[in-house]
């Protein structure tokens, strides 16, 4: 399971001793359904303290320069996120330096992102201490923030399986409650969920009179379609949680890098993403290449480039509140916040078009009724 509560004045902490001690690598497919089953970040949007220094920086400030950057309400909630959010998964205590992870935040935040994702699993917790001290550095107002972190365990103890799922879903919204109300968090929500998890947790809440999820993080990208889709609409028409979608370019596989194999420096090069490596050298991986060749069409057409339309495709959808960026350079970091400018060039004459070669356009049962 994946529990959240908020950072502290001493910022985000690292996990205890024993705890989470390698990062989570392991391909969605090989991961256990009972530690899969239950995810929750929680949301937090308050101004701590020790990191509001006397000569702080605002975000009004920061959005001056008139980047474009839209904001949204996170689901139905009053809380106002940037749709586009930076992520620390792999990249922050991993894959990139320190000095690197400051120099991203730092061009995110002037760019209008407000949303700073991140877990106390990544990196072992070290991405959690790098963002918080980043944050502290810099002098930002914590009160323009809103960072984003999970808290994850599972085990196959009689309690957390079979019919005790109920059970382990009120627990989690009356800690969720608790944490809200002793003032740690603003907001919670879930992740990697199922609905009806979902639907379980809201009425949870609202028989015993707590605080429901506002949002759901979800995997959603032009290959991984169904659950944000078909699925998360109704919830978010019926009970207003909204969507924080993760991986628009599919673990990279939709920049084009891979198009030729895979390269050493790449994320699929690495031996703990191996998974990734044979999804990208499979059947469907090569199919999935052959798609984004024809994709790159339209992205030269609309005058932007394949992961800009990726991006911009995923904002599309009215549910998403804000798509998480996971970037390793500048570089890439600024090609990614330019899909904000080619989101009106989505007509939906493009969007059936994207459709038409992408051939998996999920069906809900309102389509085959009519």
């Amino acid at each position: 399971m994946q529990v959240s509560f908020a950072c502290t004045d001493h910022g985000l902490k690292a996990p205890r001793n024993g705890e989470h001690n390698k990062q989570n690598t392991a391909s969605p497919n090989t991961a256990s359904a009972a530690r899969a089953r239950f995810r929750t970040v929680a949301l937090i949007a308050r101004s701590l303290g020790s990191f509001t220094h006397r000569h702080h920086i605002s975000l009004k400030e920061s959005t001056g320069k008139l980047t474009g950057m839209k904001y949204r309400n996170l689901g139905k909630s009053g809380l106002r996120v940037s749709c586009l959010g930076l992520g620390t998964w792999v990249t922050f205590g991993g894959q990139i330096s320190d000095e690197l992870a400051e120099q991203l935040m730092t061009i995110a935040y002037e760019n209008g992102v407000n949303l700073f994702d991140t877990a106390e699993v990544y990196s072992a917790g070290k991405a959690e201490i790098i963002l918080g001290n980043i944050i502290k550095k810099k002098c930002w107002r914590r009160s323009s923030l809103v960072i984003t972190t999970k808290l994850y365990w599972g085990g196959k103890a009689e309690t957390e399986r079979g019919l005790s799922r109920k059970h382990i879903i009120e627990e989690i919204v009356r800690a969720m409650t608790h944490v809200i109300n002793q003032g740690m968090s603003m907001y919670w929500g879930t992740s990697r969920w199922s609905a009806m998890e979902i639907m379980e947790a809201y009425s949870v809440a609202r028989q015993f009179n707590l605080i429901p999820p506002v949002c759901e993080q979800a995997e959603y990208h032009f290959f991984q379609r169904d659950k944000v889709e078909i699925q998360l609409p109704e919830l978010y028409h019926k009970i207003g949680v909204g969507v924080v979608s993760w991986s628009p370019l599919a673990c990279g596989i939709i920049t084009g890098k891979y198009e030729n194999g895979v390269p050493e420096s790449s994320r699929a090069s690495m031996k703990s993403y191996q998974w990734l490596k044979d999804r990208i050298l499979s059947e469907d991986g090569r199919k999935q290449q052959a798609k984004l060749k024809e994709l790159h069409h339209i992205a030269e057409k609309l005058s932007c480039t394949l992961p800009q339309l990726a991006i911009a495709w995923c904002l599309r959808n009215e549910g998403v509140s804000s798509v998480l960026l996971g970037t390793s350079n500048a570089a890439q970091l600024t090609e990614n916040l330019g899909a904000i400018q080619v989101l009106p060039k989505i007509t939906s004459h493009i969007a059936s078009d994207i459709d038409r070669i992408l051939g998996n356009r999920p069906h809900s049962k309102k389509d085959y009724h009519s």
